[in-house]
């Protein structure tokens, strides 16, 4: 677990840890071995005596609001490495219904709750060039934000031609796929009607992308595609398209 740390305002608030966990099971995982005893180790560089009060504000991506918990420092690991060094802290659950309400919280954590977790939406981005890709990925991040209140987030994976994508969506799960039709090895098209001749990838939601004009649209309409969208790509008409296909 690694953190980011700031001093709240005041001299009389405690110190605040911010701890940022790479994904939802790292904090379920911590949550069932140490937190839920009472306790956690949490790498940090400041140095900080023993009973000294702390915040500490656990935290992964796409959690609606961050899961705040007092305590104290109980004991330090010092090391010459900056990155190993830590404190062990123990939380105050007992302190009214600290406990219950943690509980309740990982508990909507595990089932996916939108109310606490945010939706993830996978998007493989099929494109030879990754500038394109790369203007696909940040957009559609910017406005998960802006547009969604943070309620939905998305995870991209990038593939430069339709082989390499046909292998990806038969072993992985995505949400939505973003097709140029004009690829290397296996062209946009031969890759969408593919994947509506798979009995488990058909109904994927898949945008096709290109600027090749009314010769572009055709193919992609003809070999299956929900929507075309022209080059250049204007992000707002991608993120409409995008609702309507995953229904946000």
């Amino acid at each position: 677990m690694t953190e980011n740390d700031r001093r709240t305002r005041g001299t009389r608030e405690p110190l605040m840890l911010k701890v940022e966990y790479p994904e939802a099971g790292d904090l379920l995982a911590d949550y069932t071995e140490n937190i839920s005893r009472g306790g956690t180790f949490i790498l940090t560089r400041r140095d900080l005596a023993v009973g000294t009060p702390v915040r500490i504000e656990l935290s992964f991506p796409g959690l609606l609001a961050p899961i705040v918990l007092d305590g104290e420092v109980r004991w330090a690991r010092s090391s010459m490495d900056p990155d190993q060094r830590g404190l062990g802290v123990a939380f105050q659950l007992e302190e009214g219904d600290t406990a219950a309400r943690l509980a309740q919280i990982v508990e909507c954590i595990e089932r996916g709750d939108p109310e606490v977790i945010a939706r993830t939406l996978r998007v493989l981005v099929v494109e030879d060039n990754p500038h394109v890709g790369k203007l696909l990925e940040e957009g559609l991040g910017m406005h998960a934000g802006r547009d969604f209140q943070g309620r939905v987030r998305f995870e991209f994976e990038h593939c430069k031609d339709g082989r390499q994508a046909l292998e990806l969506l038969r072993t992985q799960g995505f949400d939505l796929a973003i097709i140029d039709i004009y690829l290397p090895i296996m062209d946009g098209a031969t890759l969408i009607r593919a994947l509506r001749a798979d009995p488990r990838l058909g109904s994927l939601p898949i945008i096709a992308v290109s600027a090749g004009g009314r010769s572009a649209h055709e193919l992609a309409q003809g070999a299956g595609a929900d929507f075309f969208v022209e080059k250049p790509m204007r992000l707002q008409e991608i993120l409409r398209t995008v609702k309507k296909l995953v229904e946000l």
